[in-house]
């Protein structure tokens, strides 16, 4: 290569040292075309006030066995009072298939496991689209996949409207009146408070999503207005981009007349005490959302049957969901893929690459139980380095010198120049699949621009010129570069990579790394653990390096925009402050935060086009994170199923269980099979074992 053989005559050059020649290392340029992917779906993009709207109709259905069983027995009020005033009401127009009939299950297949039900004090309940089939949020962010930029605004849900103030620095927030728990209990303002008030205001609360009150705006205030209102106050105005954080996963009220009963600002108890207060054995927890949890068997299955007080309905009346029963089978992540293809499982999220070329070729047999369907390549995965210098997570002395060399840009070009994108890609799958990813945002994100993402191509030698600038060699000959005069003068220069155990593409790109940065000199260990441990390490602060698939904010980037870049002490996934502290940004960080903060505050689409941009600009030519490779997911989905929108990304603004709608999700008549396990029950009483006939 020519900047190989520059590199050569002028180390032959007497009196010229290596630092003289680093100007030869190879060149930024813009990121190389993707390869074209034409199993891609089409996506039909509509206006958002073409999905859903709120209003009474004249009349209202459910299930007939529903009617016979237990409101004639008068087990349950008839359907119309049990629905709000105005229910949500999904348009026709909008469902792939139409409307929809009762009846069936969707089963799916999981690798996690459940910690309890209490979501909002940090328990998952196992992933995989449980929680979403649960929880209802505030604002509902998924289905916007099919929505234009320039009418990108989170569609309305548990708050069924809003207005801002003359000013914009006041939203006021109207709830659906009338809602109610799945127990009957009414919905209202004093979910929303407490979940405010005693899970993100109380540093006590150790969230699973991450939302603290900086997910909202530094100094966001948020009172009740009366029963169905509530006020939110914000520094800046207008900020819109909020609307984004208050959907899932950052604002699903819990039940407050549940969970009052175990929290220690009401029931005396200790925050451990509240936190594991609902065990995976406790039944029947009221939600908000289409289905509730009715049986569990641990390392076997958990169950959850139509919600009799489900608020949304089609647009002749028809309470919602479609389905009556939800399956989740407790196996391995790897597995939900396998049982998919072979049609013991409805649905999985096809994420990863190694299982793509196998999986092609099982559902293009005219005889397979499901259909793939791919969407754009909105999986990509960073490296992250930890770049806090004043004391997130209590550094030792080498974690202290690895992050002032995390901090030095030409130590971040040298490593980034060292990756072989293109190998990592074909060590995960051979074909069109995998594109070069140099960092930044998604490609698959209607806010990326090509040509503003800067891309340093592979060039190990130039790689090694920069390390030498930095100060490293290899000192001792045993191939590592070793830190120069100092405490650890002479060590070699040892990282720390953490990696998610539960994924085999994790994997596979961690132990990638590990041989590139050999080849670089630097000697990197794998710190590989399960998810929860993974992430309780990240929010820690206790890592060097971190492989780490990209979040909403990389993929939508209306939403989690504050994460971004280190906008507050908490928000960055690879740069935070110690407690009370302030982050230490660098001068390239305070150009992203004040873009990202500009972007938040803009109402104007063409200056938020271009504020992206030039996020994108600063972000890879400064290397914020190490781009490795990025690629498309595919839903695979049993061909029973109608209403599935055509080119619906796995992963954009939230999971695929989200976008795909799935309580107007339905199986024609013909086609239903019989899976259900609690035919023709409803959930019982909180806390009791199994539905009720």
């Amino acid at each position: 290569m020519k900047t190989h053989r520059l590199n050569m005559t002028a180390s032959l050059l007497i009196g010229i040292s290596a630092f003289a020649v680093q100007a030869f290392a190879s060149e930024p340029t813009v990121v190389p075309e993707q390869p074209p992917f034409p199993a891609q779906g089409k996506i039909t993009y509509v206006s958002r006030d073409s999905i859903l709207e709120f209003k009474a109709l004249p009349e209202y259905r459910e299930p007939e066995w529903v009617t016979e069983k237990f409101v004639k027995a008068g087990k349950l009020p008839p359907v119309a009072e049990r629905l709000p005033k105005e229910p949500m009401v999904f348009k026709a127009g909008n469902m792939p298939d139409g409307m929809g009939v009762y009846g069936d299950v969707m089963r799916h297949v999981i690798g996690g496991r459940p910690e309890g039900w209490n979501y909002s004090a940090g328990q998952t309940q196992g992933w995989g689209g449980i929680d979403i089939g649960m929880f209802e949020c505030l604002t509902r962010t998924a289905p916007l996949f099919q929505v234009e930029a320039d009418d990108m605004e989170p569609l309305p849900n548990l708050a069924k409207s809003w207005d801002w103030s003359e000013d914009g620095r006041k939203l006021t927030m109207h709830l659906i009146e009338g809602a109610k728990w799945s127990d009957g209990d009414p919905f209202d303002a004093d979910d929303v408070m407490f979940y405010w008030e005693d899970k993100v205001l109380d540093s006590s609360v150790s969230p699973l999503n991450g939302a603290t009150p900086e997910t909202f705006g530094e100094g966001t205030t948020l009172k009740k207005i009366d029963q169905y209102t509530v006020e939110w106050t914000f520094k800046e105005a207008f900020p819109r981009q909020h609307l984004f954080a208050m959907a899932y996963g950052t604002f699903c009220p819990g039940p407050s007349h549940i969970l009052k009963t175990k929290h220690p600002k009401y029931a005396g108890t200790t925050y451990n005490e509240y936190k594991n207060g609902f065990p995976a054995e406790y039944m029947n927890l009221p939600v908000m959302g289409a289905w509730v949890p009715v049986a569990y068997r641990p390392d076997d299955i958990i169950v959850l049957r139509r919600n009799p007080y489900y608020w949304k309905v089609d647009e002749a009346g028809n309470q919602l969901p479609y389905l009556n029963e939800l399956h989740y089978k407790l196996s391995t992540w790897a597995d939900r893929d396998v049982q998919a293809i072979a049609g013991s499982g409805d649905i999985s999220n096809l994420e990863q690459p190694e299982n793509f070329v196998e999986s092609l070729k099982r559902a293009a047999n005219e005889s397979a139980p499901a259909r793939l369907a791919f969407g754009p390549r909105v999986i990509g995965y960073n490296m992250h380095m930890n770049f806090s210098g004043n004391g997130w997570g209590d550094p030792d002395e080498r974690a202290k010198a690895v992050r002032e060399l995390n901090r030095n840009l030409d130590f971040r070009k040298a490593v980034t120049m060292a990756v072989d994108r293109k190998k990592l890609g074909e060590a995960l799958v051979k074909g069109p699949f995998t594109a070069i990813y140099p960092g930044g945002l998604s490609s698959g994100t209607s806010f990326y621009d090509r040509n503003s993402t800067i891309y340093y191509p592979h060039d190990l030698e130039g790689a090694k010129v920069l390390l030498e600038k930095v100060g490293l060699k290899d000192t001792d000959g045993n191939g590592f570069v070793n830190f120069p005069a100092g405490k650890l003068g002479g060590r070699d220069v040892e990282i720390v990579l953490l990696v998610n155990s539960d994924y085999s593409t994790d994997r596979n790109l961690a132990e990638g790394m590990v041989g590139q940065m050999e080849k670089l000199g630097l000697r990197v260990v794998l710190n590989a653990l399960d998810g929860k441990q993974r992430d309780a390490a990240n929010y820690a602060g206790r890592f060097d390096w971190m492989i780490h698939r990209n979040t909403a904010e990389f993929a939508s980037v209306v939403q989690n925009t504050p994460q971004l870049a280190p906008t507050g002490p908490r928000t960055s996934w690879h740069h935070r402050a110690p407690e009370g502290g302030e982050v230490d940004v660098m001068p390239h960080e305070q150009e992203l935060v004040d873009i990202v903060n500009k972007f938040i505050a803009s109402n104007d689409n063409d200056e938020r086009t271009e504020l992206m941009k030039q996020y994108q600009k600063v972000a890879t030519t400064n290397v914020d994170t190490v781009g490795l490779t990025e690629y498309p997911g595919a839903l695979i989905i049993n061909k029973r199923f109608s209403n599935i929108p055509p080119g619906a990304p796995i992963f954009m603004f939230n999971w695929a269980e989200d976008t795909i709608i799935r309580e107007r999700v339905f199986v024609a008549a013909d086609k239903q099979g019989e899976y259900e396990l609690y035919p023709e029950q409803l959930p019982g009483k909180p806390g009791e074992s199994g539905p009720i006939n």
